[in-house]
């Protein structure tokens, strides 16, 4: 058992746990990339990230959008699951692939897709509602503070409620329809039915989804730096573009490790507790 473990915890140790700790030391020290750290500041690095005003901003626009993907993103995307896998619809083949292709494309086409969309001359996004609107004056989504990160969150949505219909999908396709037959047969209505017996049963791949959603809103950098760079004027700054700024592109590596960690533990500390006590039971019905 040894051996056949051994090539992959190697692999684990070098390209995981190394980094990490090499991130953890580098963050003592005020160091620019070049050479060895030699200026040690010890806790100097997390002190000025905790107190810096940008960081706490882009730590919220991070909280913003994995609440919007709770409480719109997910929903959405098991209605529609539920509208194709198990209403009566024409054409559910074709819905399922149609919706799914969002997911299909890079986040770099995808942004540069919606950049063209969302623009402020000829998007397309202007046109449509200029079209249904007389003396509608052309908006810039992702120019304006107030619009832009909620423009970031639609074009989130777009590209990923599809990954999350399909595990949805395929959860309901691991629900006996019998036992949702047996409801209607005891008088059930279909509210009921869903309430009861779908959504329970899909209680697993519900709490998948919620655990990928929040850990996902953490790791957000490609799509939010081509369609804005975090701006305008920090307004759609998350915890990646941030990174990105103050700690690459400033050269600022024993900086930019300290916001490394910080987001570590961050999603470390989240993935333990949420799967110690939300998705235990998912794990012990497994080894059952």
């Amino acid at each position: 058992i040894a051996l056949f473990i051994l090539p992959g915890m190697v692999l684990f140790v070098l390209f995981v746990l190394m980094p990490i700790a090499q991130s953890a030391y580098f963050s003592m020290y005020d160091w620019d990339g070049f050479g060895p750290p030699t200026d040690f500041i010890g806790l100097g690095n997390y002190t000025r990230l905790i107190n810096h005003s940008v960081f706490q901003i882009s730590l919220a626009h991070t909280l913003i959008i994995m609440t919007l993907s709770l409480m719109v993103q997910l929903p959405l995307a098991l209605g529609l699951a539920l509208l194709v896998g198990r209403g009566k619809l024409r054409g559910k083949r074709f819905f399922r692939a149609v919706l799914f292709i969002p997911y299909v494309f890079s986040e770099v086409i995808t942004a540069i897709i919606w950049r063209y969309v969302l623009s402020p001359g000829q998007g397309l996004v202007n046109q449509v509602l200029g079209s249904f609107i007389p003396g509608f004056e052309p908006i810039g989504w992702l120019a304006e503070r107030d619009l832009v990160l909620y423009s970031y969150f639609a074009v989130l949505t777009w590209k990923y409620f599809g990954f999350h219909m399909i595990l949805y999908m395929a959860g309901l396709q691991g629900i006996p329809r019998a036992l949702e037959d047996a409801a209607r047969i005891d008088g059930a209505t279909e509210s009921s039915v869903l309430r009861y017996v779908t959504l329970p049963l899909l209680g697993a791949t519900i709490r998948l989804t919620i655990f990928l959603s929040v850990v996902g809103s953490f790791q957000q950098f490609v799509l939010v730096w081509v369609l804005t760079q975090g701006g305008p004027v920090n307004a759609s700054e998350l915890i990646g573009t941030y990174l990105y700024k103050f700690g690459i592109q400033r050269f600022a590596l024993g900086y930019g490790s300290a916001i490394a960690i910080v987001l570590f533990l961050i999603t470390f500390i989240f993935s333990l507790v949420y799967q110690r006590f939300v998705m235990r039971q998912d794990h012990m019905v497994n080894r059952i």
